[in-house]
């Protein structure tokens, strides 16, 4: 069988090219709302952050996303972020990768 390629994507915050499956992506709409986009099929311009909680606190601390989509984002964005990072973290070290 042939190896299939893995999609990769470019963190954000940290600028590391990653597996799709370990990123999470946050999208901006034509109406200039951002908003977490799990399914990473959502309608807007995309960046990608990892599944880390240290990355996810670094990009508030930084305010990463405020300087990627230029504009002023809300800290409640951050915060939600933080929270669904954490999340996801704990749901993969429960239930391993999907595999």
């Amino acid at each position: 069988m042939a190896q299939r390629k893995i999609p990769m994507r470019k963190d954000i915050v940290t600028g590391e090219m990653k597996p799709k499956k370990e990123l999470v992506r946050v999208v901006k709409n034509k109406e200039n709302e951002v908003s977490i986009d799990p399914t990473g099929k959502k309608a807007g311009r995309g960046a990608y952050i990892h599944l880390d909680v240290k990355t996810a606190e670094k990009a508030k601390k930084d305010r990463t996303f405020d300087k990627a989509f230029g504009l002023k984002i809300d800290d409640a964005f951050y915060d939600e972020l933080v929270a669904y990072v954490d999340h996801q973290a704990a749901r993969a070290e429960l239930f391993g990768n999907g595999k």
